[in-house]
């Protein structure tokens, strides 16, 4: 099994379920439509016996290549030109992956992996790594056939006089997905403010003029918002200092809310340069 240096790309993270090989056929298009390479990464997670059987850390290894090479296959199958680089790692899972990602424009995990198999809970490493990472972590659900039914990209905006990285990695997702957009902004504004924003967001509109882009306005707490239209939704673009905290909507509040849909999650740095 080869292994290359870091180098600038898409990384998922790969760790032998179902769910971290959906994050890597997601992650195929962003990679794609950045020319840049995806890469596989798997880590190998110390134990804590003082001293490992040689015959033990072989197991591992082989472990560690069969899911790589699973993913790749499924990788593969597409035929999408996109190059794909491996690497297996060793040392703790966020740390290791927080490291792959440093240089890479965005990060793809599984929603559960294979030490977090309930379903529809988002695991322990893909919460750790949505708050931490330098890069934008996508969380991806396994996405579920829905018949015709078009369903949207939700862009959550808390402060419509910032918010720029948020529109356009929600955007561009929208691109790939060939998806309608919906910007969910605080429901009260002062009449100025409301003004400016709509001014912006024609802006953005005749920039993305093939999106169907529409602002809606959040009366409550945005998890609430989410929860009750996540069957119209495909994925979530939140900031990383979203009011409320990533951890309502990765960790267990947001898990409820999920439970029983498949929508992505996008964790965007608003203060990280495109």
């Amino acid at each position: 099994m080869l292994e290359h240096s870091p180098t600038h790309g898409v990384v998922a993270g790969i760790d032998g379920s179902q769910s971290a090989i959906d994050a890597a056929l997601w992650a195929i298009d962003e990679a794609v439509q950045h020319g840049v390479p995806l890469r596989l990464v798997h880590v190998i997670e110390p134990t804590d016996q003082p001293v490992i059987h040689p015959h033990g850390q072989s197991r591992r290894t082989a472990t560690a290549q069969d899911a790589v090479r699973h993913a790749l296959s499924a990788v593969e199958s597409t035929k999408r030109p996109v190059t794909i680089e491996v690497e297996i790692l060793q040392g703790r899972p966020v740390q290791a992956l927080l490291a792959a990602a440093r240089s890479a424009s965005m990060l793809c995990v599984g929603a559960r992996g294979l030490k977090h198999a309930t379903q529809g809970r988002i695991g322990s490493t893909a919460s750790a790594l949505s708050t931490a990472a330098h890069c934008p972590v996508v969380i991806v659900r396994l996405q579920r056939p829905h018949g015709s039914r078009i369903r949207a990209v939700l862009i959550e905006v808390d402060d419509t006089a910032k918010g720029a990285t948020l529109l356009q990695h929600g955007f561009d997702a929208a691109q790939r997905l060939s998806a309608p957009v919906r910007v969910l902004t605080p429901a009260r504004m002062h009449a100025d403010v409301q003004a400016q924003w709509q001014r912006r967001l024609d802006e953005w509109r005749r920039r993305y003029s093939d999106l169907d882009i529409a602002s809606v306005g959040n009366h409550g707490d945005g998890l609430e918002y989410i929860a009750a239209h996540a069957d119209a939704i495909q994925l979530v673009v939140v900031g990383r200092e979203r009011r409320g905290g990533v951890g309502a909507l990765v960790g267990a509040p947001g898990n409820a809310a999920l439970r029983d849909n498949d929508c992505s999650i996008m964790v965007c740095d608003p203060h990280n340069a495109l």
